[in-house]
């Protein structure tokens, strides 16, 4: 499953975080550095996917 998150990622970055915590501070976060750039969006987007634990919404 992180494999497909990763990928969605890649074309969209907020829906791989969206998929991993829903829609939590760190979806609004990554909609908001998407929207500054997209690689800021991606790299946190691979990020917040990449993290072992859940993170709180």
């Amino acid at each position: 499953m992180t494999l497909v998150r990763i990928i969605l990622s890649v074309l969209i970055p907020p829906l791989g975080v969206f998929l991993k915590v829903g829609l939590g501070g760190q979806f609004w976060l990554n909609i908001l550095l998407t929207i500054l750039g997209y690689v800021p969006g991606l790299v946190h987007a691979i990020w917040i996917i990449s993290r072992s634990e859940p993170v709180a919404a």
